[in-house]
């Protein structure tokens, strides 16, 4: 896994030792096609960040600041690790998204979030929860856009916060760019 453009474009990336499903650089490339001019001079949030590698291709890319979050320390050593390959920098925080969502109260032009899978039905839908979770539109500043990877068994469908307007399939791995919904009181 490589860094694919920018300032850090073509270093190699490392990834945290335990049982992670990196985000393939086809699929990083894509995003980052779609999104062109929304990445120069963004706020960036990345949720379930692993290596950090959407932050951090986001920063290479002229992204003016990155918050990264995860709670597995092993990925939070990689992402540090990866800051001094790239000679990037951004704010790593070691806590459980959804617990961080709720506390926190600043806007980002761009979110990527890659939850882990659910591989068999009794596993913890995290894709659900967060699609439902009512803190993450409100870290979306207006224009701004969420970036979601998810198993191409979660199909874009309507959700109460958040609108699809784009949907890509890339062997097993689906992106929807999303747009919070303007809900009425």
């Amino acid at each position: 896994m490589k860094i694919i453009a920018g300032s850090a474009g073509g270093i190699r990336l490392n990834t945290p030792p335990h049982h992670l499903r990196p985000t393939m650089d086809m699929v990083r490339e894509a995003a980052f096609s779609a999104l062109a001019d929304l990445v120069a001079g963004s706020r960036v949030l990345d949720l379930f960040a692993g290596s950090g590698a959407y932050g951090i291709e986001a920063l290479s890319r002229g992204a003016s600041e990155a918050v990264f979050v995860d709670n597995h320390p092993k990925s939070i050593e990689t992402i540090r690790s990866n800051f001094s390959k790239t000679k990037l920098t951004g704010r790593v925080i070691a806590d459980d998204v959804f617990r961080f969502l709720r506390r926190q109260d600043e806007r980002y032009r761009l979110v990527f979030a890659d939850p882990p899978y659910a591989k068999k039905a009794t596993d913890r839908d995290f894709v659900g929860e967060l699609m439902e979770n009512e803190s993450l539109p409100a870290a979306v500043e207006p224009g701004g856009l969420l970036v979601l990877e998810c198993s191409p068994t979660k199909q874009a469908k309507d959700f109460r916060f958040w609108e699809v307007t784009r949907a890509k399939k890339y062997g097993a791995t689906n992106l929807l760019f999303c747009v919070p919904k303007k809900l009425s009181r």
